[in-house]
């Protein structure tokens, strides 16, 4: 027989066994955990003798013959970790979520978060002992270490970005980092950086973005017989179906429509009005407007909550990005007032801006004081002293940063309030009717730069 007749049948026997165990996997994992049936079947399988292992691009998975076929030697549960493996960064877009980070400190971030995810299922068909290694790295992100400290008696949520930033901030050595590498890669991420991927939208990210928003709902509602199984995961839905919001254009739905007297070139015509003054001599047939609607900020009130839960610099943080909106063209009226207000279970400081100027030198010489319990109301106390004594001409507003962890008023303020959440844990906090509330991460108030340069 042709011998490279027999290689190309031998090729194609092993791209069939690999298949019959790709599927073979999918149907022992769909039976053990069926609110991951939309999720296992929205892969596709072919072969590339490129890639080491498997690896996925959203909507197929890759995988190399031989090397599957010998993973598939040291047992079922291998493979369905693997094929579980590829089908979690789908889940939770770590092919479309890098960004301006670091490449490899990303991919390691999110095999760490994956891993855990996986390790957390308690399930046979994929259940294998921690080694030392992976329970001692767990325990370092669940507690918080080198990150912030975890609320007392809570869990961190080892999310990928929570990874990230803890290598970024260790910057571990190189063999520390290859000691985890070798722990904790499964699958080939050659295809996350596809061009294809990047375009906005992305109808694959927007795929998996409805599964994991279904599943989640599935596990809260249907599926609470495995909720025990399942917490890391139903913990990481939770943190990436989280709305993002652009803090930049919330606080600007704090601005006010206002008319100035300034003229409008946008909306003025030189063909009629010269027209005008040809024809008639010296009246033209459209003149420029002396008003326009302008957005400006009008008096609000910012309070950061200053108890030993908030630190400093994510204080300073969201102080600066605030000031960073407010001092844009056209920003300002000729006259502003914005109260800051630093609070633990008391007012610790109360600080009137009334100009840019003050408000950079308020930055320059900031210092967090308090750090006690965490109370709400005796904020609300004070600006009601301020409108009793007629501080305001129109308050349009309050904005609160805090971790969310007081006690909130009983009563709605006569003016908007919103509670701006800094959480890590992504915990819910519930907040009285009347009040809006905001939920960011820390990297939503960081720069691009800041976050390439973490």
């Amino acid at each position: 027989m042709n011998p490279i007749y027999e290689e190309r049948v031998q090729t194609l026997d092993f791209v069939e066994i690999a298949t019959d165990i790709l599927r073979n996997a999918r149907n022992e994992l769909y039976l053990n955990m069926r609110f991951l049936d939309v999720a296992l079947s929205s892969l596709a399988f072919l072969p590339d003798a490129q890639i080491a292992g498997t690896g996925t691009d959203g909507s197929v998975l890759y995988f190399q013959p031989d090397a599957l076929v010998t993973l598939f030697r040291k047992g079922r549960q291998s493979v369905n970790r693997q094929y579980l493996h590829s089908v979690v960064h789908c889940l939770f877009s770590h092919l479309w979520n890098r960004g301006e980070r670091d490449g490899e400190y990303w991919n390691l971030a999110c095999d760490v978060a994956t891993e855990y995810v996986i390790d957390g299922l308690y399930v046979k068909a994929v259940h294998r002992p921690k080694s030392s290694l992976r329970r001692e790295l767990y325990r370092v992100l669940e507690s918080g270490d080198g990150l912030q400290a975890a609320e007392k008696g809570s869990r961190a949520v080892v999310t990928a970005e929570r990874v990230y930033r803890f290598l970024c901030r260790m910057h571990p050595v190189q063999a520390q980092l290859d000691a985890w590498k070798r722990e904790f890669l499964v699958d080939d991420h050659r295809y996350w950086d596809n061009e294809d991927q990047k375009k906005s939208p992305n109808p694959q990210r927007q795929k998996w973005d409805d599964i994991r928003d279904r599943m989640q709902t599935e596990l809260e509602t249907f599926s609470k017989e495995a909720s025990g199984d399942t917490k890391n995961l139903e913990e990481q839905l939770s943190a990436a179906n989280r709305r993002r919001y652009d803090y930049r254009e919330f606080l600007r739905k704090f601005s006010v429509l206002k008319e100035e007297m300034q003229v409008d070139p946008d909306s003025f015509d030189y063909i009629f009005y010269h027209y005008g003054m040809e024809l008639y001599g010296n009246m033209p047939l459209i003149e420029p407007l002396e008003t326009k609607e302008v957005q400006k900020v009008e008096d609000f009130v910012i309070v950061v909550d200053t108890s030993m839960s908030c630190r400093g610099e994510l204080i300073r943080r969201f102080l600066e990005e605030t000031y960073s909106v407010l001092s844009e063209s056209e920003g300002f009226f000729r006259k502003i007032h914005v109260h800051i207000l630093q609070c633990d279970d008391r007012v610790q400081e109360d600080v009137l801006v009334t100009s840019r100027e003050e408000m950079q030198d308020y930055l320059e010489h900031f210092t967090v004081r308090g750090f006690g319990g965490t109370d709400f109301r005796p904020a609300f106390v004070r600006v009601q002293e301020l409108l009793r004594q007629h501080c305001f001409t129109k308050l349009r507003g309050l904005i609160y940063f805090t971790d969310g962890y007081g006690i909130f008023p009983v009563k709605k303020p006569p003016y908007e309030t919103a509670f701006v959440f800094m959480k890590e844990d992504y915990r819910d906090v519930d907040v009285p009717p009347w009040a809006i509330k905001l939920i960011i991460g820390e990297e939503e108030l960081m720069t691009r730069e800041e976050i390439r340069m973490i």
